[in-house]
C-alpha cells in the first residue's frame, strides 16, 4: 500500500483494516504474513474512514470519492453506497448500529439511516468549513464534530418520534487555533469520567472534561501535526500519531508521554490499539 489513512481493528480482535488509496486491506492480526487476507476495491480515491458493526458482520467506509460504503465481510464487493456529493473525511457508527454519521469537505454532516436506506438528517455547522472528524459517545448521548477552524460542535442526541435521531445543540468549543485532525470521546470503561480528546495541527492534543467542556490537560511532546489518537479500553492511556514520524503513549492521569514509538521514516497519520481486552458484543 502506498499510504495508510486509517487503521481499525475488528471487534473480535482478529483482523486489522487499513484504509488506503483507494483500497481497504484486511490483515490477520495474529499472522506474520505481510499479505492481506482480503482487499475491498470499489472506492476510487483516498479512503479516509473505516469501521465495523459491533458483531463484525459488516464494515463501513468513507472516501474522498464522495461516497460512504457498506461491505459484507463474508462476501466480496460493496453491498450499499451512499452519495455525499463532497469528499468524505469521517464516518462513525451510532451505537444503535442502525445509523452512520458522515462529515465531508464542504462542511456537511449527514445521518444515513441503514434501516430506511436513506439520508435522515443533514446539518451544516459552518458553511464551507471541512468537517474533519466525528465521534459519538459510547451510550449514544452525544456527538462531536471537529473542523478545520479548530472548532468542536457538540450535540445531544435525542430519539425522535420515529427511529430518527435528532441533534440538539449543546456546546461550541474553540479548542485549537489550527485544524483539528481528530476528535475522540472516551470509552465506556472510563466512566464516570468522560473526556474529549482533540488532536491538532498545532502539535498538541487537548483533553476536555465533557462535564462543562473545561480543559483538563494539554499533551505536549509531538513536534508536528497530530493526526490520530485512540484511548485504551479503560481510558487510562491515549496513543497518538504525528507527522513527526512517531507515535506516543500518554498517561491520562499525569498527562506525560510514557513511551515514544520510533521507526517510521515518514509521517505517522493513524494508529489503532489492540490492548488485549475481551471482544465486546452488541
Amino acid at each position: 500500500m502506498k499510504q495508510v489513512n486509517r487503521l481499525e481493528i475488528t471487534p473480535d480482535k482478529r483482523y486489522l483494516a487499513a484504509a488506503g488509496n483507494p483500497h481497504i486491506k484486511l490483515f490477520d492480526v495474529n499472522s506474520n504474513s505481510p499479505h492481506p487476507v482480503m482487499s475491498y476495491d470499489s472506492h476510487t480515491a483516498n479512503v479516509m474512514a473505516v469501521g465495523f458493526q459491533c458483531d463484525g458482520n459488516w464494515m463501513y467506509s468513507g472516501s474522498e470519492d464522495g461516497t460512504v460504503k457498506i461491505w459484507d465481510l463474508r462476501a466480496p464487493g460493496c453491498q450499499r453506497e451512499y452519495e455525499s456529493r463532497a469528499a468524505v473525511n469521517t464516518v462513525v457508527l451510532h451505537p444503535n448500529q442502525t445509523e452512520l454519521i458522515s462529515g465531508d469537505q464542504n462542511g456537511n454532516i449527514r445521518v444515513w439511516d441503514l434501516t430506511a436506506n436513506s439520508c435522515s438528517c443533514e446539518l451544516v455547522p459552518e458553511v464551507d468549513t471541512a468537517v474533519r472528524s466525528l465521534t459519538v459517545m459510547w451510550d449514544g448521548s452525544l456527538v462531536v464534530a471537529a473542523n478545520n477552524h479548530g472548532t468542536c460542535y457538540v450535540w445531544r442526541l435525542l430519539r425522535g418520534n420515529q427511529t430518527m435521531t435528532n441533534f440538539e445543540p449543546l456546546h461550541k468549543l474553540q479548542a485549537h487555533n489550527k485544524y483539528i485532525l481528530k476528535c475522540l470521546l472516551s470509552p465506556e470503561f472510563c466512566d464516570p469520567h468522560r473526556y474529549l480528546a482533540t488532536a491538532s495541527a498545532d502539535h498538541t492534543v487537548k483533553i476536555w472534561n465533557v462535564d462543562g467542556f473545561t480543559l483538563e490537560k494539554t499533551l505536549i511532546g509531538h513536534q508536528r501535526w497530530v493526526w490520530d489518537c485512540v484511548f485504551s479500553v479503560d481510558g487510562a492511556y491515549l496513543i497518538t500519531a504525528s507527522s513527526d514520524a512517531t507515535a506516543r503513549l500518554w498517561s491520562m492521569s499525569s498527562g506525560e508521554d510514557i513511551r515514544v514509538y520510533q521507526g517510521h521514516h515518514k509521517a505517522t497519520v493513524c494508529c489503532a490499539l489492540h490492548d488485549g481486552a475481551e471482544p465486546s458484543s452488541c
